[in-house]
């Protein structure tokens, strides 16, 4: 009889360590697709601007500048999303505060793990701002002009 509750509870234990790693590993998927998709959608907004960064050149612009000032738009478009974004989160914690449990040590409203997650969508955004803009402003300014 104690040899088959040992068997059940070494069971249970298997199958909770087995749920919690699908839902992290559900977690990072998420993280990966959200990653991919601002990348693609700032990185495309910023390609789409290869005509006016092609006008700035013509004009005089140092690429430092150019690039400086495209990175900064991003990124204050991105800090401004992970505001609103952290505010929803913090106020929703009440909602997810039955499902936090799933994830042993993590709370709904834990700092850290928002920290971390914004950190990595502000680092895509950087990303897709930057590599677009630098694309750009490394072609002769007149061969963008023609380009459209």
């Amino acid at each position: 009889m104690a040899g088959s509750h040992a068997a059940v509870e070494a069971s249970s234990s298997t199958n909770a360590a087995a749920a919690a790693m699908e839902i992290l590993l559900a977690a990072f998927a998420g993280l990966l697709l959200a990653g991919i998709g601002t990348y693609g959608a700032i990185s495309h907004s910023t390609a789409r601007r290869g005509h006016e960064i092609g006008i700035r050149m013509a004009l005089g612009a140092q690429r430092r500048g150019v690039l400086r000032m495209f990175v900064g738009q991003g990124l204050a478009l991105a800090l401004t999303g992970i505001a609103a974004g952290s505010a929803v989160a913090m106020v929703l914690a009440r909602v997810l505060t039955g499902f936090s449990r799933l994830l042993y040590g993590v709370g709904a409203a834990d700092g850290w793990t928002i920290a971390g997650v914004s950190l990595v969508l502000a680092t895509a955004v950087v990303m897709a701002c930057y590599v677009p803009a630098r694309r750009a402003t490394a072609i002769d300014p007149m061969t963008a002009l023609r380009c459209e």
